[in-house]
């Protein structure tokens, strides 16, 4: 009993911002759709208003591991997905040029600026990202997904057989995205692996799974 309390009281003194720091979408969102992927963010973040150096900067956030500054600013705020012990934070892109991307920089207001590229492998299209992080971590199906994003078909085709459904998915491996869909291996709850197409995401880009990433 003494080892249990003292347990307890250990997690108790566990800092809250240590337990609930990774940021990664746990639920289907239609607010910002329109983004065209996502940009992995430097550790000194300088926002233009305009894709140019000698227009207005509107923010300079500084930020390394679990440490960001100014503190006011909330990494599930900044970020689409933050990983503190990897050091990796991804910003949602809004438009992009040869050395410029457009982020946002502000989930709740949409507050938008302009990033000059230091490397031109930090922007992933969205098709990148999940082909990268899709098959290295596999997919995680977002909460409040429609019924139908669930079907697995034989095709990327809505109309095309449906040959089973993901109900308690233990594991959602990545073979390849095409478009809209994604090719997997599911192993649900009762162990039976399911191979065929799933919609990643709408037509209107609304996104219904999300690699699970750690």
């Amino acid at each position: 009993m003494k080892k249990i309390l003292l347990i307890l009281a250990i997690i108790l003194l566990i800092p809250v911002k240590a337990l609930c720091a990774n940021v990664v979408p746990q639920y289907v969102s239609v607010e910002q759709t329109s983004t065209l992927g996502l940009y992995q963010a430097p550790n000194e973040i300088v926002l233009y208003k305009e894709p140019d150096e000698t227009s207005t900067i509107l923010h300079s956030i500084s930020w390394i591991g679990n440490q960001i500054f100014p503190e006011t600013v909330k990494p599930e705020q900044l970020f689409v997905v933050y990983l503190p012990d990897k050091n990796l934070g991804l910003l949602a892109v809004t438009d992009e040029t040869e050395n410029w991307v457009e982020v946002i920089y502000n989930n709740k207001t949409g507050a938008k600026g302009w990033i000059k590229k230091d490397d031109p492998y930090r922007f992933m299209s969205w098709i990148m990202f999940y082909n990268m992080y899709g098959k290295k971590y596999g997919l995680n199906l977002l909460k409040e997904a429609p019924a139908e994003a669930k079907d697995i078909h034989t095709a990327t085709d809505e109309k095309s057989q449906v040959v089973g459904n993901i109900n308690m998915p233990q594991k959602i491996n990545v073979t390849a995205i095409k478009g809209n869909w994604a090719l997997v291996s599911v192993y649900d709850i009762d162990r039976t692996p399911k191979t065929g197409y799933i919609r990643w995401r709408s037509s209107n880009g609304v996104k219904y799974y999300f690699p699970a990433m750690k």
